[in-house]
């Protein structure tokens, strides 16, 4: 089992396979900054380095794989991408972060090659605000892809970055919304990262008072499982859907920490906020995965035991994009 200095246990790979972004959201990517082209160069990993890497990965514990971006779905081969991590038996759950653009014309063939969970990153249920956020039109497909998902049985999340200018007066309206849709929302506090200091500045609202809210009206906290993202989750009798906090300025946020990081040219990141990624390529596609595990665990002994973002430090993380938050 990979397991680093504090005794964290590790079930969980975040694999980039771009950091191109079809998007410009304002806390990560607004126009003028890198939207649409890579930020390394891209010459992500190809179908099958992903096979060795999730191969090496597993060997060492891993049970659960999320691809992320950028935007994943601009990669032409995605579905060759799930089905090489599926592949994988002691892979239990495959799950991918997307914002919904293509959603609706790929959902079922992601479903095909075996994806189990989808997050569906969608800021507002406003239009206006949706485009004004994202500069796209697009909250409908989002909405269309994420009913497609729920129809065809996968488990289904959105993630919803929580902003003091754009969307914090829209809570009641999202809360309604989760009264009648079985998804589960997850509001994620927004990060501050080396391109939009000022942007956190303005903006930043801490997760811990919505869970207040959230306790004062009867929400019970969820029992995590092992292979768990970051979030706190919450259920109401009342209510179909769950939310979730995600709250890295929280207390004790990084000693839970089960996840690793590696960028689409196949880096590792030991944090979403290290100074630097460990770069694996040339191991990567020598094809063994016995000596790619072997190195994964020497570099597990840097991990530090948190982030540092309460002292400011960012870190390599200019922006969201490079590993998919």
């Amino acid at each position: 089992m990979l397991q680093d200095n504090f005794g964290r246990r590790f079930y969980y790979l975040r694999l980039s396979v771009t950091d191109i972004c079809n998007y410009r959201c304002n806390y990560c990517l607004p126009e003028g900054i890198g939207c649409g082209r890579s930020l390394e160069g891209e010459n992500p990993l190809s179908v099958a380095e992903v096979g060795t890497l999730v191969h090496a990965f597993a060997s060492l514990g891993t049970e659960k794989v999320r691809l992320t971006g950028g935007e994943p779905s601009l990669r032409k081969d995605l579905v060759p991408l799930l089905e090489a991590v599926r592949a994988s038996d002691k892979i239990r759950r495959l799950a991918i972060t997307t914002n919904g653009y293509r959603l609706p014309s790929q959902i079922d063939d992601w479903h095909r090659a075996g994806l189990d969970q989808v997050n569906v990153s969608i800021d507002s249920l406003d239009p206006a605000q949706f485009h004004h956020i994202t500069g796209h039109n697009r909250l409908d497909k989002a909405l269309a892809g994420l009913d497609r998902a729920l129809a065809l049985g996968i488990d289904t999340k959105v993630n919803a970055v929580l902003m003091r200018q754009y969307n914090l007066a829209e809570l009641d309206n999202f809360l309604a919304w989760v009264r009648e849709t079985p998804v589960t929302l997850r509001f994620i506090e927004l990060m501050r990262t080396g391109d939009n200091r000022e942007f956190f500045a303005s903006n930043h609202v801490s997760g811990g008072d919505i869970e207040t809210l959230l306790l004062r009206e009867g929400w019970e906290q969820v029992i995590r499982t092992r292979d768990a993202g970051p979030a706190r989750e919450y259920f109401h009798p009342d209510y179909a859907g769950r939310i979730g906090l995600i709250t890295p300025y929280g207390k004790d946020f990084c000693a839970s920490c089960n996840r690793l990081r590696v960028s689409a040219q196949g880096k590792l990141h030991l944090c979403l906020f290290a100074d630097q990624g460990f770069d694996m390529r040339e191991i990567i596609a020598a094809g063994d995965s016995e000596a790619l595990a072997a190195h994964i665990r020497e570099l597990i002994v840097d991990k530090t035991a948190g982030h540092q973002l309460h002292e400011g430090f960012t870190g390599a993380t200019r922006n969201l994009a490079m590993l998919g938050g």
